[in-house]
């Protein structure tokens, strides 16, 4: 009983930190915002670091957690972006006020990619290792090519769908092309701001920490240490990895929205939507430390602030890029490193043991 409030007492002490950590960045921002100090390039930068940060977290639930490797987070994000972007730009004047609608769009998103991650989760997760990685890249693949082969019209008798051209469509005079193939959506309102980023960055961790630390996660974990041995003791695994994808897909989404309604113009490249962006995610939860919330976040701040503050420097720019990668990757397997970081974690629990037997003589008095 004794080890295990310890243990909930270290992890409770962990998760305060990540809570910290991201209570001083706010307060930072908004010193920074209120004084003015603030260049209009990391302004900017705000609402994608809150984005990335998102992605990081959700899909370190299933690299991170569950131990399978996914080459398509991105898709999901691609799903609840064009959903949500498709449902504002329809009803921008029908439904006010704009929080409403940008509530109802971000619900709509997260919801859609959750149910896409459920679907394809059921037939995927039977698979493992390198088959799961490819079988995950090629959904996100055709999940991107499936949006620009897309034409979307409305006019008085409904909605008119096609995948040829906007002249397939028959609109009527009157009619509104909304998703123009590989041209995307134009118009999206401009809902996200650092403030509502933010909430849904601590809304993220907190359902993934809670996650983590309920007897789901346990069950997760322990699939992910010996899947053989979970199941013998009478553990579903199908059940549990549903879960976990379903939760990750659905925080995608959600980070999607937030990308979305960003931009006055959406489009679906390789860059956004692709495997790029897939495997660039996948770098900043390999970076911050496979399996941590706080890790994940710190990575993707750093890997995508880097590359903007340092456009002024020119050829260099993603020379320092590359050698920072390095540094954190060396770092991050650094045997030293992780000795010390071992050895604060048995400090912890000595003091821990410490403070409960004084507890037990205070009381035994």
């Amino acid at each position: 009983m004794a080890s295990k409030k310890r243990t909930l007492k270290a992890t409770t002490k962990n998760d305060l930190i990540t809570y910290a950590m991201l209570a001083v960045m706010f307060i930072v921002v908004q010193i920074l915002q209120a004084t003015g100090s603030m260049s209009s390039l990391f302004t900017g930068l705000l609402v994608p670091l809150c984005t990335y940060s998102i992605m990081a977290v959700s899909l370190n639930l299933v690299v991170g957690i569950l131990g399978d490797l996914s080459l398509g987070h991105a898709g999901f994000m691609c799903v609840g972006a064009y959903i949500s972007a498709f449902f504002s730009v329809t009803f921008e004047e029908t439904i006010q006020p704009d929080w409403l609608r940008f509530l109802i769009a971000l619900l709509l998103g997260g919801i859609c990619a959750g149910i896409c991650g459920l679907l394809i989760g059921i037939p995927v997760l039977r698979l493992k290792g390198d088959y799961l990685a490819i079988v995950t890249l090629a959904f996100g693949e055709i999940i991107k090519n499936i949006v620009n082969l897309l034409y979307v019209g409305i006019d008085e008798n409904g909605l008119h769908v096609s995948l040829e051209s906007t002249s397939a469509l028959g609109l009527s005079e009157n009619g509104e092309v909304l998703i123009k193939g590989a041209l995307g959506i134009t118009g999206t309102p401009r809902d996200s701001t650092f403030l509502i980023g933010f909430i849904l960055l601590l809304l993220t961790v907190f359902v993934s920490l809670n996650l983590i630390h309920s007897r789901t996660g346990r069950a997760v974990m322990s699939i992910r240490d010996n899947r053989i041995a979970a199941e013998s003791v009478g553990i579903n695994i199908t059940k549990y990895k549903l879960i976990v994808f379903t939760v990750s897909a659905f925080f995608a989404g959600i980070a999607g929205v937030l990308y979305a309604h960003n931009l006055s113009s959406l489009t679906a490249t390789t860059k956004n939507f692709g495997y790029n962006m897939s495997i660039t995610i996948l770098v900043f939860v390999v970076l911050g430390g496979i399996g941590s919330t706080r890790g994940s976040i710190i990575a993707a701040i750093i890997l995508t602030a880097l590359p903007e503050l340092l456009r002024g420097m020119d050829s260099y720019r993603m020379l320092i890029y590359s050698i920072v990668l390095i540094l954190m990757m060396l770092a991050n397997n650094n045997e030293k490193i992780n000795l010390f970081k071992e050895k604060i974690s048995i400090m912890n629990l000595l003091q821990n043991k410490k403070r409960g037997n004084r507890l037990d003589k205070e009381g035994n008095s």
